[in-house]
């Protein structure tokens, strides 16, 4: 594990970490994006990669995607994009989310080249059952990354347990089954599954899905380490995508980026 996860995990909670889409609404605004996260409180950023056939996003992702795709942005080009983060300031750790096919297709050596050549911290990839992830997990600890493991709330004990043994970065934590998207409600029994998790796992446990307010992190409040959300900053970053792409209209629409997040970002939630 590298320093910038280590350090990731030494923070204090709650921990915050936004997903965006790489490419959307460009290569280069997304840099942009990337600093405004961290410069309003982000302790993280997962990285998304577009994919023709996402399955575990719901239609806001689903339209990032698609977005990203048109701009020609492939799982190579997102890994070189963060070499440009690094250059601007960005200083957080970096996960990559990808689907496995896309990993298939760049293959595992050229992605673990490319991970160390751009300074890259993690992987996720949400479509590969914890079962068949363990060879991935051992090559990703061997390149000094973080091989990030997903836990649902139907999870069985003894399952979360051996997930939580060999978690690394951080264990999330499915708050809802089905996609990616804003939510009102989360699953039945998450409060004892958080508890489980946490029993279970040496990193920290952060849970995602559905979350889209700092009213809804607060009712995990001390049951979790931390947050990640996703649809609702892709889908202010849809609206304002437009003005993002016109110079005359970019810095206004980075500050109103800015000014939305520092309403989202879980400063002093748990307080």
């Amino acid at each position: 594990m590298g320093s910038r996860m280590k350090e990731f995990q030494s923070k204090k909670s709650p921990l915050f970490v936004p997903f965006i889409t790489a490419g959307d609404p460009s290569p280069e605004v997304t840099v942009d994006l990337a600093l405004a996260l961290q410069n309003e409180g982000a302790d993280a950023l997962e990285l998304g990669i577009p994919y023709s056939d996402p399955l575990a996003d719901g239609p806001v992702i689903q339209r990032a995607s698609k977005r990203a795709l048109e701009k020609d942005m492939s799982l190579e080009k997102a890994m070189k994009l963060v070499a440009n983060m690094r250059a601007a300031g960005l200083t957080i750790p970096v996960i990559i989310f990808t689907y496995y096919n896309l990993l298939l297709q760049l293959g595992e050596q050229k992605f673990f080249e490319l991970a160390s050549q751009n300074e890259i911290d993690g992987l996720l990839v949400p479509d590969l059952p914890f079962e068949e992830s363990k060879d991935l997990q051992k090559s990703c600890s061997a390149h000094d990354l973080s091989f990030i493991s997903l836990a649902a709330p139907t999870t069985s004990q003894g399952r979360l347990k051996e997930i939580g043994n060999t978690a690394q970065g951080f264990l999330y934590c499915i708050s809802s089954l089905g996609v990616t998207g804003a939510r009102t409600s989360f699953a039945n029994g998450l409060d004892r599954f958080l508890n489980e998790a946490r029993s279970a796992s040496s990193v920290p446990v952060l849970i995602g899905f559905g979350l889209s307010s700092r009213e809804q992190m607060q009712q995990f409040e001390g049951k979790c380490d931390g947050f990640i959300m996703g649809s609702t900053i892709v889908s202010k970053i849809e609206e304002l995508g437009p003005d993002l792409l016109r110079e005359d209209k970019k810095r206004e629409a980075l500050q109103t980026f800015s000014d939305f997040l520092s309403k989202l970002v879980p400063l002093n939630v748990y307080s």
